[in-house]
């Protein structure tokens, strides 16, 4: 495999609704900020361009099938190679990771990834309705309706396994909702405090509405090259910031669409097939987790999602990564929910199973120059969401894995002052980031690792 260079991105506001622009409009409106961020001008950039993937989730928002050639049209991309990747709420994630294959396998040089969606075009019933169809809709669909039914499901037994509370869920609702304060392309640009999460109205027990991700209309995209395409790039006249930012590893994971189908494990089979190294390293972990098993914790269940810590040992792995609380700067994590976000620290390994919300309410997730209004015992470690998440900025299913590309390659760049007009969410130094989307109950899981050479 080849190394491959994410260079360049563009986001279009997220929105509750877009009804100024198509949706082809809604994707070039991030496409040409992406190409002009490199300073070529569109003719140049087609020309040099070998193809694209293009990412959305689902036909009915658009009511429209091959909405993809659609825009590949559009976009001056034909008869350029092209497809359409679809992995539920996963889709942006996957469609990254394709370009990156595509670029890796030397099938091309310079292939951009684009992905939008839709969402105001139905009422927001109809919408909830079209999500849940990632569901079996022939067992689960029928008995949990909303997707919020089967988190508030989830959660609720998390909180019986490990003692969660919904004032720790909260404080991931404080955080990601004051980072997105300060990111212009949010969706959702307000200050709330614990009191405000949970007295927010109720939507399924202990989910309030500040613990649930909104509908958007939206597009991203990102713009993955080879050596050989950078220097063909740069040939062109493009300008591409120096220290590259690279894509150093890639995972993904799997589960049964049906979480009764879903394994209940025992703890040696755990240790031998789902351990991080880390974890089988400590002593002390090892003892913690035969305690959890002798209490009766089995995995996954429904409270942890096996596919996110496939994919996270996956993408650690190819990275090189051992400890990555303390090897990464930041993570974009899918949090369609507070409580997916805590479940997802645990299947990440940024803490032990069980600990996710000690973890949310210690402040090792948080920004160190925002003022979030509460007291953190722990000082920042890892920065989650910087961006404001799906919570707060927004969730353009086949953009938001995309939108988090973009916001991690300008991380890396050390360029949120210039694509935001204020440095608060940048993080200082950022080396080493993750994007991490996540589709239905945790069936389909991509985790990628971008880092900043030199």
């Amino acid at each position: 495999m080849r190394p491959v260079y994410a260079i360049s991105g563009g986001v279009s506001k997220f929105a509750k609704a877009r009804p100024d622009k198509t949706f082809q409009a809604i994707i070039k409106e991030a496409y040409d900020y992406a190409i002009a961020d490199i300073g070529l001008d569109f003719p140049t950039f087609t020309r040099v361009v070998d193809g694209s993937v293009a990412s959305y989730f689902s036909d009915h928002f658009t009511r429209q099938l091959m909405a993809g050639i659609m825009a590949q049209d559009y976009l001056g991309l034909c008869p350029k190679p092209g497809h359409r990747v679809e992995g539920g709420g996963a889709t942006g994630g996957l469609c990254f990771q394709e370009a990156w294959k595509s670029v890796a396998s030397g099938h091309m040089d310079v292939c951009v990834a684009y992905g939008f969606e839709t969402m105001s075009h139905v009422e927001t019933w109809k919408g909830n309705e079209f999500i849940a169809l990632a569901s079996d809709v022939s067992f689960d669909y029928p008995v949990g309706g909303f997707y919020s039914g089967y988190y508030a499901m989830m959660v609720t037994r998390h909180m019986k396994e490990f003692g969660t509370t919904v004032e720790q869920m909260a404080h991931v609702s404080v955080k990601n909702h004051i980072n997105a304060y300060h990111n212009p392309y949010s969706q959702k640009r307000n200050r709330y405090t614990i009191d405000d999460v949970r007295h927010a109205p109720m939507v399924a027990w202990p989910l309030t509405r500040l613990d649930i991700c909104v509908m958007s209309d939206g597009a991203a995209a990102t713009i993955l090259v080879s050596e050989e395409g950078l220097k063909k790039l740069e040939a062109a006249g493009a300008k591409i910031p120096r220290p590259l930012v690279k894509v150093t590893g890639i995972g993904r994971g799997t589960d049964m669409m049906r979480m009764a189908d879903r394994p209940h494990v025992g703890y040696d089979y755990f240790m031998e097939n789902y351990a991080t190294e880390q974890e089988k390293s400590s002593d002390e972990t090892k003892a913690y987790y035969k305690k959890l098993w002798e209490h009766g914790t089995r995995y996954p269940g429904v409270h942890s999602f096996r596919a996110g810590r496939a994919a996270g040992n996956m993408a650690w792995k190819h990275a090189g990564i051992s400890d990555p609380l303390n090897e990464l700067d930041f993570i974009e994590l899918h949090d369609a929910y507070t409580s997916s976000e805590i479940q997802t620290y645990e299947d990440l390994g940024l803490c032990r199973y069980g600990e996710g919300g000690t973890f949310a309410e210690s402040g090792k997730a948080f920004l160190p120059n925002i003022d979030y209004g509460l007291k953190l015992k722990d000082k920042p470690v890892c920065a989650v969401n910087p961006s404001g998440g799906l919570i707060a900025c927004g969730h353009p299913v086949g953009a938001t894995g995309l939108m988090q590309g973009v916001f991690a390659i300008w991380q890396l760049q050390g360029s949120i002052q210039k694509h935001f007009n204020d440095d608060q969410l940048q993080v200082k130094d950022a080396k080493r980031g993750a994007i991490h989307s996540h589709a239905g109950t945790g069936t389909y899981v991509s985790v990628s690792v971008l880092e900043r050479e030199g």
